[in-house]
């Protein structure tokens, strides 16, 4: 069986925050799911263009499976070096989430933190928001191409529904041709009950596997 691993539960576009009050400075955490390194530079300009005038925006994202490094970053966005980029990242790195940033915004209310209280904020606020974060567990997939003749449509498309197929493209020519997003622990099962409602009459290939 394919390993899952957890992500946030979060549409594009939709983030999840919290907020914090350390000694006078207000603590903001904002959290997406970033799946690419595009994905979490992008969101990390969204929070930026939002908080244009707060004195930090600190940033750090893992946009890969949990725990592994081939797609991180991360910023002090003017704190102390190594007192909140490099904190939040190893909060992130070990939380068992994958495919996560987080950005830390600090409105400054006039009292120095010193290094150890820049480094516990902001990895306290990185903890914070994991505390209700929703997530949901991903299961790797690949996407599948079927050709089968137009009188097994119907009884085609009930079998990807039942075994949770999502169709991503459809084209009506002399055959029917779909392309399915599917996990990869039901393709094969996918491909057999699609091969026995079309009595063999079905061409199925697995195009490409995703993380």
């Amino acid at each position: 069986m394919t390993e899952s691993y957890r992500v946030p539960d979060l549409a594009a576009g939709e983030m999840h925050r919290r907020e914090e009050v350390i000694r006078g400075s207000r603590f903001i955490v904002s959290m997406a799911h970033c799946d690419s390194l595009e994905a979490a530079y992008a969101f990390l300009e969204k929070i930026r263009a939002e908080h244009a005038h707060a004195t930090h925006n600190c940033w750090a994202f893992q946009a890969g499976r949990p725990g592994t490094t081939a797609h991180i970053g991360a910023s002090d966005d003017g704190e102390p070096k190594g007192t909140a980029g490099r904190p939040m990242l190893t909060v992130l790195l070990h939380c068992g989430v994958g495919e996560i940033a987080a950005v830390v915004t600090r409105y400054f209310g006039g009292t120095l933190l010193g290094t150890g209280g820049l480094v516990r904020a902001y990895q306290g606020l990185v903890k914070l928001g994991l505390e209700t974060l929703p997530v949901r567990e991903k299961r790797p997939s690949a996407v599948m191409e079927i050709v089968f003749e137009h009188r097994f449509t119907p009884h085609v498309l009930r079998i990807l529904e039942r075994l949770g197929g999502r169709i991503l493209e459809r084209r009506f020519e002399g055959d029917v041709t779909l392309l399915v997003d599917t996990a990869l622990d039901d393709w094969q099962a996918q491909e057999r009950a699609v091969t026995e409602v079309c009595a063999g009459r079905v061409r199925v290939a697995r195009l490409q596997a995703k993380a």
